[in-house]
């Protein structure tokens, strides 16, 4: 009887170290519950400046521009509109899915110009948090006549759970 032995490939791929570059950074931002909170309100503040100044009705395209002008006018960090990377089994794929938002690498805003938010996106806002490892996720409908109370909804995630107060 022979036995064959095959080679397994431990080479670490792009998505793990996409993952392993996340935890450190929020690793080195010291990253609390508080913070996260913190940053919430700042993107919020950022979120209401807009819908105040332009109202409801128009494209979500509009709402983006606006909001990238006003994170930068909070000294916000912010990434808009990247591919986000897939791991599925070991490989990393191309993808086509576009995260609207990733905000000081901490939080996903996904926003949206609609009459009704449907749960598909809040499905949407749950996949990114996952894929991009965020304990944080804010989702915005600008197209609402009160925004906090009809048009946005916060989620966090078993990583936010995880992070100390």
């Amino acid at each position: 009887m022979c036995l064959a032995l095959t080679r397994v490939d431990y080479a670490p791929t792009f998505a793990f170290h996409f993952l392993i570059f996340k935890i450190i950074i929020k690793i080195m931002q010291n990253l609390t519950q508080k913070k996260v909170q913190d940053l919430s309100y700042l993107i919020n503040s950022a979120l209401i400046e807009v819908h105040k100044n332009l109202g409801p009705g128009l494209l979500e395209s509009v709402y983006h521009k606006c909001l990238e002008h006003e994170f930068r006018l909070h000294g916000l960090k912010f990434q808009s509109h990247f591919s986000t990377p897939i791991s599925y089994k070991g490989i990393h794929l191309q993808s086509e899915l576009r995260c609207d938002f990733l905000v000081e690498n901490t939080i996903v805003v996904e926003i949206k110009s609609v009459e009704k938010l449907l749960p598909v996106f809040e499905a949407q806002l749950i996949t990114y948090m996952h894929l991009l490892k965020c304990p944080k996720g804010i989702l915005v409908n600008f197209n609402s006549m009160t925004l906090m109370a009809e048009g946005h909804k916060s989620l966090v995630n078993q990583l936010f759970s995880a992070l100390p107060s």
